[in-house]
């Protein structure tokens, strides 16, 4: 298991304990995390803290090279709104722990240059697939159904 992704997976533990929706992510800059975070709707009544939000958000402000250099990891494939988020700071590669149980913006962000790498991690397709299963109508108010 890549440590970063371990990383994200961890954080969406965290998230699931705090009785979020268990989705991580970490943001990795020459080798080190500079922001971790995890989806925060439910803890904060947030309507933007997903985890690649959180991520950022805890990262800080930072100078527009570290993020072209920088690798976001996500447990989940980037919605609409991570995705913008990834393309206006100009992050140029996102790996992906799956994309089974929500394919988000994918094409968008290949077309517009991001590298991709995703995994089919079992791990993160148990974590949300349990989830959803126990609580269909929070997930699907996290992804604006």
């Amino acid at each position: 298991m890549d440590v970063f992704m371990q990383a994200a997976i961890d954080e969406a533990r965290l998230g699931l304990k705090e009785g979020g929706i268990p989705i991580g992510s970490v943001l990795v800059h020459d080798g080190k995390i500079i922001g971790r975070g995890h989806n925060r709707r439910v803890q904060n009544a947030s309507a933007i803290l997903h985890g690649e939000m959180d991520a950022l958000e805890n990262a800080g402000r930072l100078p527009a090279s570290v993020y072209r250099e920088a690798t976001l990891y996500t447990t989940l494939s980037p919605c609409a709104m991570c995705s913008g988020a990834i393309l206006l700071y100009g992050i140029r590669h996102v790996v992906i722990g799956e994309h089974s149980t929500f394919m988000g913006e994918e094409k968008l962000l290949r077309d517009r240059g991001v590298q991709l790498q995703v995994h089919d991690d079992a791990t993160c397709k148990d974590l949300m697939q349990k989830f959803i299963a126990a609580q269909p109508q929070l997930w699907n108010e996290d992804i604006g159904h």
